[in-house]
This record gives structure tokens, C-alpha cells and sequence, in this order.
């Protein structure tokens, strides 16, 4: 299964990170492809969030929406996520803050498979880099977002 990967330094407390992180609901404010997300369901302490979303494949022009569980356990800093119907035919993954001096390192990891009938291997490579470019600017966003609010 393809998996993609990512980490940057924030410059900012891990706390504050976790904050915007977990306010997924906002991230069309400042991610130019997350067309939407909408919480569906919350768990009374709001470690379990399961939301619908929209995201913009800017090289396609297409939408992709899918379903997500987003399970925090604020202790270890993580969020493990998993497409619950969508889409894809598998998307799930794991992100990680981690105090790091006086900011924080957030690690992003991210499997996923998306069979397109007759599909050649070019185009799982745009593919890929399409994901691999998708979490890259979502590691940068929430960067910029906690360091410039």
C-alpha cells in the first residue's frame, strides 16, 4: 500500500498546535484545497471526531470526499485517523506532536489506495506526488497558522 510522509518544526507550543489541529472544522480558512469538513459526530470529551470532507485535487480539478474517524489521545500528542466510506479504498494514518525545544515537531504519516480501473503506473505516480504534495501543505499550514495565528 503507498504511504506518504512528512514532519516540520513549529515554532510554537505543542499545546497551540494541538489546539488548531483539532479544529478541523476551520481548515478551509486557511487550506486552499480542503473545500469543506463537517463534524458529524464528537464524543462527549472530543477525542473521537468523525467528520465528512471535501478536499480540491488542484492537478484534476476533481473533489474527493470521504468520512473520517479522528481518535486524539492528547497525552502522547496523536491523532490516528482512518477513512470510515469515501473515495478511497483505504486512507488512514497518524499524526504526532512532539515537544521539540521550544516548539513542536509534528510527524504526519499517511497510507492510502486509490484503484482507478486502468490505471498505469504513471498515473499512480501523479498520484502519489499529488499525496505526498497534499500532506506537505497540510503540515505547513498548520505551521503557519499556530507560528503567524
Amino acid at each position: 500500500m503507498p504511504k506518504v510522509e512528512g514532519s516540520v518544526h513549529i515554532a510554537a507550543p505543542r499545546g497551540r498546535v494541538l489546539e488548531i489541529a483539532r479544529d478541523n472544522e476551520r481548515f478551509p480558512e486557511f487550506m486552499s484545497d480542503v473545500a469543506s469538513v463537517t463534524v458529524v459526530e464528537k464524543s462527549a470529551d472530543g477525542l473521537r471526531i468523525v467528520s465528512d470532507w471535501v478536499a480540491i485535487v488542484p492537478k484534476f480539478g476533481n473533489k474527493v470526499r470521504w468520512r473520517e474517524e479522528d481518535v486524539w489521545d492528547l497525552d502522547a500528542g496523536t491523532c490516528t485517523f482512518r477513512q470510515l466510506e469515501g473515495d478511497y479504498d483505504q486512507f488512514e494514518g497518524v499524526w504526532t506532536f512532539t515537544v521539540d525545544g521550544a516548539g513542536t515537531r509534528f510527524d504526519s504519516t499517511l497510507e492510502y489506495r486509490l484503484e482507478i480501473p486502468l490505471v498505469g503506473p504513471l498515473i499512480k505516480a501523479i498520484v502519489h506526488k499529488t499525496m505526498q504534495a497534499n500532506l506537505d501543505s497540510t503540515l505547513a499550514a498548520i505551521r503557519d497558522r499556530a507560528q503567524n495565528g
